[in-house]
């Protein structure tokens, strides 16, 4: 289950998000390029999303049909993923 510390901003629930796709993957002892296959992505792009960032300063922000097709690879819901949202705080823009 995801963190019980809700994130509080846009970098920290995507890092949050990487963390737990990490310890999904671990227990399921695969590697990120097997899971990456699974889910039709490519090693270095689901690197980012366990990282939580595209590139320095840029959180990632992955589709919602990417993180079903991660979910039915690490054989779990959606759900069980994503860390809470009710704390995010959205820059003025």
């Amino acid at each position: 289950m995801p963190s019980s510390t809700a994130p509080s901003s846009w970098e920290e629930y995507a890092k949050n998000l990487g963390i737990e796709l990490q310890r999904r993957r671990i227990a399921l002892d695969i590697t990120q390029e097997n899971l990456a296959h699974r889910a039709g992505l490519t090693r270095t792009h689901y690197q980012q999303l366990e990282r939580g960032f595209w590139k320095p300063g840029s959180p990632a922000n992955p589709s919602l049909k990417m993180l079903v097709r991660l979910a039915q690879a690490l054989q779990l819901e959606v759900a069980e993923l994503l860390p809470s949202g009710r704390d995010v705080q959205w820059p003025d823009t």
